[in-house]
C-alpha cells in the first residue's frame, strides 16, 4: 500500500497526508493548507472516497447546512507503513533469550487457536465448501488467499501474501506453524505446501485433497 500512495496524484497525496496529521478536516481548512481551490478539493476528496479511502460526518450546529468533516478510513491508514514485523520479532527475539522452547509454543499456541476459531465457520459444511472458506479465512487474514479445483477431488489453495513474512525470515517456526494451522482446520484433508515464499517461489501453494480415512469432527 506503500506503493499505492506513491502513486498517488500530488493532489490527492496532499489531501490524504492533509487529513492525516489533521485527524479530520473540512474542506475550507484543507483548501486553505494546501493553496488551492474547494472545488479542487472536493474532486479529490470525491475520488478518495470511492476508494474507500474517505469517510465523513456531518455536524449541525444552529440552522443552515450541516458542516462536513472527512476523515480517513481504516483501509487508508494502511497507505503507511506499520512496524508489526519488526516489533514482533524484537518481542520473540527476548522471549527466545529467556526461554528458547516458548518461542515455538507461542507459535503452536497461535495455530491452535487459529484453528479452532476456523473449524467453528467450517463445522456443517460440505468438503468442498470448507476450503473455500478456509481460503477466505486466509484472505481475510492478510494472506490474499485464492483457491482453486485441480482434478476431479484436488484443489490448490493460493496464498500471494505473506502476512507473517518478516517474522518468517526470522523464524522456520512460523512456516511449520502456517502448515499444521491448515490440517489441523481440515482434518479430513491431505495437504501439502507445494510452493514456498522462503524457497524461493513468488507465493505459497498447497495441495488439499479428501481423505476417506479421516473425517472432519
Amino acid at each position: 500500500m506503500t506503493v499505492a500512495l506513491d502513486a498517488m496524484s500530488a493532489g490527492r497525496r496532499a489531501v490524504v497526508e492533509f487529513i492525516k496529521t489533521a485527524g479530520e478536516a473540512g474542506v475550507n481548512q484543507i483548501a486553505a493548507a494546501l493553496g488551492v481551490t474547494i472545488g479542487g478539493v472536493r474532486q479529490h476528496l470525491a475520488a478518495l472516497a470511492e476508494e474507500g479511502l474517505i469517510a465523513h460526518r456531518d455536524e449541525r450546529a444552529g440552522r443552515g447546512r450541516p458542516r462536513r468533516w472527512y476523515c480517513l478510513t481504516p483501509t487508508a491508514e494502511t497507505l503507511w507503513p506499520k512496524r508489526y514485523g519488526q516489533l514482533a520479532n524484537q518481542l520473540l527475539g527476548f522471549i527466545e533469550q529467556a526461554e528458547p522452547a516458548l518461542v515455538e509454543h507461542a507459535f503452536e499456541s497461535r495455530g491452535r487457536d487459529r484453528a479452532e476459531r476456523a473449524r467453528s465457520r467450517l463445522r456443517g459444511r460440505g468438503f468442498d465448501q470448507r476450503v473455500r472458506e478456509l481460503a477466505k479465512i486466509l484472505h481475510e487474514d492478510g494472506y490474499l488467499a485464492d483457491c482453486e479445483k485441480v482434478g476431479d477431488d484436488g484443489w490448490r489453495i493460493v496464498e500471494h501474501n505473506c502476512a507473517i513474512l518478516d517474522v518468517a525470515i526470522r523464524y522456520g517456526a512460523a512456516c511449520s506453524s502456517e502448515l499444521a494451522f491448515l490440517r489441523e482446520a481440515m482434518p479430513d484433508a491431505e495437504i501439502e505446501r507445494i510452493r514456498h515464499k522462503m524457497a524461493g517461489d513468488f507465493v505459497c501453494a498447497y495441495s488439499v485433497r479428501s481423505s476417506p480415512a479421516k473425517s472432519f469432527a
